[in-house]
C-alpha cells in the first residue's frame, strides 16, 4: 500500500458542507481480492488519526477510475468521509482475464469484496458505510441498498434501471434489430468455437452503420475527451456479451426492498440516454421514508462528465447527503 500526495481541488463555493479552508488529502493505492483476482483502486482517506465513514465508488460502462469520480472523492474526503474509488475486474488496472467484459453481478460482488475489504481497514468505521454509482454503477448502489445491510447510505446519480428498455429505446426499431442480430451471431460464435467472441464499440458517431452498446455521438465524442486528457486506459469497447447481459438488468424488484437504507438519487432533467422516467419511476418504488430526488435543470446525461460546474454541483448534492446520513 504506497501513498501518494494528491491535490485535486474544488472550489469551496461549490460545496456548501465543506469547510473554507482547503484540505489537501491524501491518496493511497490500494488492492483487495474479488473472486481470485486483484481489484485495485485509491483510497482518500479524511483522517489518518481516526476511523471515519467510508463511501465506495464504481463508475459506468466501460469506466476506469480516473473517469470524473476523483472529483466526487475528493469532495467526500474533505467532508470527514474516506472514498475509495476502484477499477472492476476486467477493466483498467484490475486484473481479469476477460478484458472489457462487463458482467453486473460480477461488479455489484466487486462492490462486495470493496466493502469487505473497508470493514477491515484501520482508518474506517465499519458501520458507517455508503455506495456511490453513476450510470451502469447508480443502477448497483440500488441493487446494494437492496442486498446488502452493511451498507448504510447510497446515492445514485444517472441510474440505468432496465436494461433491455433502455435498449430498445435508445437503439430505436431498425438499431435494435441490428443489435439483436449481433447478440445472437455472438453467442453462436462462443458455443462453436469455446473462447472467441465478438466485442463492439461503447459508443459510436455513426450508430446507422455501426451498431455500439450506446448509440449517441456526444457519448463517443466525451469519452475521447476524456480519454485523451486524463483516463488513458478507457477503451471504446466491451465484449457483445455485456450488452447481452445488461438486457436482462433490472432494478424493479430490489428498489421495492429498499427499507430502512438512506437513498438519494440525483436525475439529469430530460436524461435519454438512461432515460429519466424510468428513474423517477424507480424512485417511487423505494418505500423508505429516508429517501430523496433531485432533477438537475438544464444538464444532461454527458454534460455531467463534460461540463465541471454541474459535475461540482452533483458532487455537493451527494457530500451533503452522506454528510447528513453517516456523520462524520
Amino acid at each position: 500500500m504506497n501513498g501518494a500526495e494528491q491535490g485535486h481541488f474544488i472550489p469551496q463555493n461549490a460545496i456548501d458542507c465543506l469547510s473554507k479552508e482547503r484540505i489537501m488529502v491524501k491518496r493511497l493505492d490500494v488492492e483487495f481480492q474479488s473472486e481470485g483476482d486483484t481489484v485495485r483502486g485509491w483510497l482518500y482517506l479524511a483522517d489518518e488519526s481516526r476511523r471515519s465513514p467510508t463511501v465506495v465508488l464504481a463508475g459506468g460502462w466501460c469506466y476506469v477510475r480516473e473517469i470524473v469520480m476523483p472529483i466526487y472523492a475528493q469532495a467526500f474526503a474533505e467532508a470527514g468521509i474516506n472514498a475509495m474509488i476502484f477499477d472492476y475486474r476486467n477493466l483498467g488496472v484490475s486484473d481479469g482475464d476477460n478484458r472489457q467484459h462487463l458482467d453486473p453481478w460480477m461488479q455489484v460482488r466487486d462492490y462486495q469484496n470493496a466493502l469487505s475489504f473497508l470493514e477491515r481497514h484501520e482508518l474506517v468505521d465499519e458501520d458507517k458505510l455508503g455506495v456511490w454509482g453513476i450510470s451502469y454503477s447508480g443502477g448497483h448502489a440500488l441493487i446494494l441498498a437492496a442486498i446488502d445491510p452493511r451498507v448504510k447510505s447510497i446515492v445514485s446519480q444517472i441510474p440505468v434501471i432496465d436494461g433491455y428498455e433502455n435498449m430498445r429505446r435508445a437503439h430505436g426499431t431498425m438499431e435494435f434489430r441490428a443489435l439483436w442480430d449481433l447478440i445472437l451471431r455472438d453467442r453462436a460464435l462462443r458455443y462453436d468455437k469455446p473462447g472467441e467472441q465478438l466485442y463492439l464499440p461503447h459508443a459510436t458517431e455513426d450508430s446507422a452503420n455501426e451498431v455500439s452498446s450506446w448509440p449517441f455521438p456526444e457519448t463517443v465524442r466525451t469519452f475521447t475527451a476524456i480519454k485523451e486528457s486524463e483516463a488513458p486506459l478507457y477503451q471504446n469497447s466491451s465484449t457483445v456479451e455485456s450488452v447481452d447481459l445488461l438486457m436482462n438488468y433490472d432494478v424493479g424488484p430490489f428498489v421495492k426492498r429498499i427499507y430502512n437504507t438512506p437513498t438519494l438519487m440525483i436525475v439529469a432533467e430530460g436524461d435519454d440516454l438512461t432515460l429519466w422516467d424510468l428513474e423517477i419511476n424507480a424512485f417511487n418504488q423505494v418505500p423508505t421514508t429516508r429517501k430523496k430526488l433531485e432533477v438537475l435543470p438544464h444538464t444532461s446525461h454527458m454534460t455531467l462528465y463534460s461540463d465541471k460546474s454541474k459535475v461540482k454541483v452533483a458532487a455537493a448534492m451527494a457530500t451533503k447527503w452522506f454528510v447528513e446520513t453517516l456523520e462524520p
